[in-house]
């Protein structure tokens, strides 16, 4: 191994290139910060690679090619319709994840941020090492950004090979499964069990809690299970995946359910039962970094570590591990090291999106919540079925429902299950965030005819002057 004799002195550097990294070593470098950014396998980390991109743009494509299936009563001929999955693959790779990749290494060297590529170990509080096959350098740093996502849980039993495969693995078979087994019915598993079973794969769910998807309440999951019962898929819920026995190319699974024992046979075992964050094993001891026991690093408020010159965000840290999460406090933590104290994390308006069929969407409280916080509210529902732009895309299952306190009718939470709520939901988001009440949604003019008005007539009706309800 080739070792640079001498420390390169760097001013901000970060680790790791995903949503949280790179967004984190832009800012600083708007910021007036001279910032490098180390990355061991790839820019833009596992969401813009391996995760989030990909994984969205395979949901819809099996979108396109269920709709086509299944377009008779639209009057569409559906005669002869078939997949080519590999020109599938190919064009999530190159048009998709290549031009998103390739757009971020652009605006890292536009921000004049140094590329480092390689491994990072600290050394010390001030000192790293990046490794890189077989050479190493040394770098001194001012203040540094731990951005290292998180990786797949390998659970006992389940050792990943050529058939059991985590969420990166699924998203680069170069042919359809016929059949699929999904351990974890959560925000992963439920979203590749629906784009595999909208692409025709049977599908089996073995989820450990009593329903899917559980972060969600019951009646938004409830509109995805009836969506997964037309289509085939077997949820299995309260079940303990044993093991996966590979034998050619076939994997039977053992799991239990209420202390009997069950087999399913398929082509692939998919294992979605959470993410654990990769910051073992990178020196944090050494740098004084208080690394808690399920390896997430303690931070305040403005994503500081023990250590005040180094920082830490994203699946890093306690919370959700959700890319915008990552990028949100990425920003926080450019400011601190900016020298800004005022910039803290607040996370009252944290959307949560799950990518299923419908899609489900929550910010701020639920009924539920509100009550345990203190507040008294009330809950106000209006269906996607009196949308007139549903309607028109013969999307009409789920709703939009707004968590407002009876005084003042403030807004305080909101959840959609339907069509586009990955969207919908950011008007509620900034009603959240912005203290609004229902007044202020109900009296602003939205756009005729779209999925937004049902926001609109939620609000109405939870004034009690429900127009279309």
């Amino acid at each position: 191994m080739v070792v640079g004799d001498f420390a390169i002195e760097l001013d901000t550097v970060v680790v790791g290139s995903g949503p949280g990294g790179y967004v984190a070593a832009i800012r600083a470098a708007q910021l007036g910060q001279k910032v490098a950014i180390i990355e061991r396998d790839y820019i833009g980390g596992t969401c813009l690679n391996v995760g989030c991109i990909p994984s969205k743009a395979l949901i819809n494509a099996g979108h396109v090619y269920h709709n086509a299936k299944h377009g008779d009563f639209f009057g569409v001929n559906t005669k002869d319709i078939t997949v080519d999955f590999a020109r599938t693959q190919q064009w999530k790779d190159e048009e998709v994840v290549g031009k998103l990749t390739g757009g971020v290494e652009m605006l890292l060297k536009k921000n004049k941020v140094e590329i480092i590529e390689g491994e990072a170990f600290f050394v010390n509080d001030n000192t790293l090492r990046v490794i890189k096959e077989d050479a190493a350098q040394t770098y001194s740093f001012k203040n540094a950004i731990i951005a290292t996502g998180s990786r797949p849980i390998e659970i006992p039993g389940f050792a990943f090979n050529d058939r059991v495969l985590d969420s990166t693995g699924i998203l680069a078979l170069t042919d359809i499964p016929k059949d699929l087994v999904v351990i974890g019915g959560g925000y992963i598993g439920s979203e590749l069990a629906g784009a595999f079973a909208n692409f025709g794969t049977k599908i089996t769910i073995l989820e450990g809690s009593p329903q899917i998807i559980p972060n969600f309440e019951k009646d938004m999951v409830r509109l995805v299970e009836n969506e997964f019962k037309e289509k085939d898929v077997e949820i299995i819920t309260n079940a303990m995946a044993k093991e996966a026995s590979v034998d050619g190319d076939r994997v039977t699974v053992t799991y239990e359910v209420g202390g009997k024992t069950h087999t399913v046979e398929a082509d692939y075992c998919l294992v979605t039962v959470g993410r654990r964050p990769n910051t073992d094993e990178m020196g944090l001891e050494l740098a004084g970094v208080r690394v808690g026991d399920r390896g997430l690093i303690a931070v305040d408020d403005q994503c500081r570590t023990s250590v005040k010159n180094i920082y830490a965000i994203g699946d890093a840290v306690e919370g959700p591990a959700l890319a915008h999460k990552a990028s949100y406090e990425a920003k926080v933590a450019a400011a601190a090291i900016s020298g800004d104290e005022s910039t803290v994390v607040d996370y009252v308006a944290i959307p949560a999106v799950c990518f299923t069929d419908p899609e489900l969407a929550s910010v701020g409280h639920t009924q539920e919540s509100a009550k345990e916080a203190g507040l008294d509210v009330k809950a106000t529902k209006f269906p996607f079925a009196g949308n007139g732009r549903a309607l028109s895309l013969n999307h009409t299952d789920g709703f939009v429902r707004l968590i407002t306190t009876k005084e003042g009718n403030v807004i305080v939470g909101a959840q959609v299950a339907g069509p586009n709520a990955s969207d919908v939901i950011a008007e509620l988001t900034l009603a959240v965030e912005s203290g609004m009440n229902a007044e202020d949604i109900a009296l602003t003019i939205h756009s005729h005819p779209s999925l937004a008005e049902s926001v609109m007539d939620t609000a109405e009706a939870a004034l009690g002057m429900p127009i279309h309800m």
